[in-house]
């Protein structure tokens, strides 16, 4: 496999290789804080995907605004390091329990497969999916045990056989 082309793939996925609501810091806090509930947002840091800070906040909620290749998002701090290692390919155990709300869904971003977090082509497998407004939760691996792999359901654990898995909780039926 082709290391490189992997990276460019996540990074492309995950900080969006410039966002899609390009330029105008006022449109990218917007769309970053179009991803949570104002009890979120109105305290939440904001970002863009160069790690930039768009606006300073007080709680243990970083925004993005939506990209590329994923739609907007408020992570509480352990996605970050999740996404973290996940771009540098290093494995990721959590410690604790962990939010990101995407209520915006995935935007105009492609959706991913519900297996492989590097996989780019939704034509090379049979499980991708694009949601609409939903959470994901990170917990120790342990507290996956017995929940549905089957992205029908309304909540679903996505990446599972990886370090990065997490729980996936549906809002609003799938697009």
């Amino acid at each position: 496999m082709n290391h490189k082309l992997v990276k460019f793939c996540v990074a492309l996925l995950f900080l969006g290789a410039g966002t899609a609501v390009a330029g105008d810091k006022e449109d990218m806090i917007a769309s970053a804080l179009s991803a949570g509930p104002a009890s979120v947002t109105a305290n939440a840091t904001v970002k863009d995907y160069e790690g930039n800070v768009l606006k300073q906040g007080s709680n243990d909620f970083t925004c993005y605004p939506e990209a590329p290749a994923m739609g907007p998002a408020c992570n509480q701090g352990q996605w970050d390091e999740l996404i973290g290692a996940m771009m540098s390919q290093k494995d990721f155990t959590a410690n604790q329990i962990s939010f990101s709300y995407m209520l915006a869904g995935e935007g105009n971003a492609p959706g991913t497969s519900n297996s492989d977090p590097y996989q780019t082509d939704p034509n090379a497998v049979d499980d991708w999916i694009k949601e609409g407004p939903h959470m994901m939760i990170i917990v120790p691996r342990e507290l996956l045990e017995g929940m549905s792999r089957d992205t029908k359901d309304p909540v679903y654990v996505m990446w599972d056989d990886t370090p990065y898995a997490h729980i996936m909780v549906r809002i609003t039926e799938q697009e």
